[in-house]
């Protein structure tokens, strides 16, 4: 039996941060209101389109993997804030890594990620692909109503990837589930698409609409069901469990979740303080610290969940392989921002806030 198991992997986060701190001068707020509520300090704002944070993702993905793009058979990107929607942007980053193979995008919103996941396991297993490059990124910042304090503390821009590769050896990801509640399909959404009146359409149409008490609740429920099925459905114990990463949208969601579970805090994976939401990079980003950061060791099981708007939900069992560093290093970078995460929202935020 094939097995997908990761082989490379790469994070990009654009260099111009806005913290709490500088949130609080346009909107009523305070680092005081927001960190005890979601444990989010600061989020990247991202000075380049979503496609480009992908590709430098990409490129550092694949070069840890120690392959070239042009021996990919599949890119799946996962975005919810494409550049353009037609072509999709899995288009451009296969132009920007040199491969030659099918690629397209996926919307699942904060589940994307591990959506893509599965699916390009189940390529792999089937003998379809043997290299399935899976990638989450987001531009979310483009979507904010800065006057909305319960959205614009929330999110941040970034992107992540990892190289999926057969073996024969039963590592990788061994199990995974997907799901969606359509009744919660409006309690998270963006009215951006054919629903509008072109000609009639404003930017305030654009922005993400929140109901955070839903959420918090369908949110936990949807990955305790999924983590606690995808379990079963692998033959584990929740004792062999190394680590857990999850969705990072709120830290009061992460430690309700492995409460729940009854799994230990200190095995849950969590740097939201760092970047916020990241919807569909959230995963792969954490995944990228937790070996910078040396968390992840050879041979560890792995349980990853997430949920997101539609309501979408997953959940993936992860046996990591030997290797836990790099075979190469790329030397992919974002072009040079000139400007401070207060300065590139400024336009919008005028717009927005007067």
């Amino acid at each position: 039996m094939q097995y997908a198991t990761i082989t490379g992997w790469g994070k990009c986060v654009p260099p111009a941060t806005l913290t709490n701190h500088d949130l609080a001068t346009f909107i009523e707020t305070s680092d005081e209101w927001i960190k005890p509520r979601t444990g989010i300090s600061q989020r990247h704002i991202s000075h380049v389109d979503t496609s480009e944070l992908a590709s430098v993702a990409a490129k550092r993905a694949l070069a840890a993997a120690g392959i070239d793009g042009n021996e990919l058979d599949m890119i799946i990107l996962a975005t919810a804030t494409p550049d353009t929607l037609i072509p999709n942007i899995a288009s451009t980053v296969q132009a920007n890594i040199g491969a030659t193979c099918a690629a397209f995008d996926i919307n699942a919103a904060c589940s994307g990620f591990l959506y893509g996941l599965g699916l390009g396991s189940s390529q792999i297993r089937s003998g379809q692909c043997k290299k399935v490059l899976v990638i989450g990124a987001e531009r979310l910042s483009f979507f904010l109503d800065w006057s909305r304090r319960d959205t614009a503390v929330l999110f941040g821009d970034g992107a992540g990837a990892v190289v999926l590769e057969a073996t024969d050896e039963a590592i990788g990801v061994l199990g995974y589930e997907l799901n969606n509640d359509p009744d919660g399909r409006d309690i998270l959404k963006a009215g951006f698409g054919t629903a509008m009146d072109r000609f009639e359409a404003s930017s305030l149409d654009f922005y993400i609409e929140f109901n955070g008490q839903e959420i918090f609740k369908r949110a936990i429920a949807g990955m305790g069901k999924l983590s606690t099925k995808v379990i079963e459905k692998c033959g584990i114990d929740k004792e062999e469990i190394d680590w857990v990463i999850p969705h990072q949208a709120n830290e009061r969601i992460i430690d309700t979740l492995i409460s729940r579970m009854k799994i230990p805090k200190e095995k849950a994976v969590v740097n939201i303080a760092n970047y916020g939401n990241t919807s569909a990079a959230t995963i792969p980003i954490a995944i990228c610290d937790a070996l910078e950061q040396g968390k992840i060791q050879p041979n560890q099981m792995i349980l990853s969940c997430a949920f997101g708007a539609g309501l979408t939900s997953a959940a993936a069992l992860i046996k990591w392989g030997d290797r836990v560093t790099p075979i190469a290093t790329s030397d992919a970078a974002l072009p040079p921002c000139d400007k401070t995460g207060i300065e590139l929202v400024a336009k919008a935020v005028k717009h927005f806030c007067g």
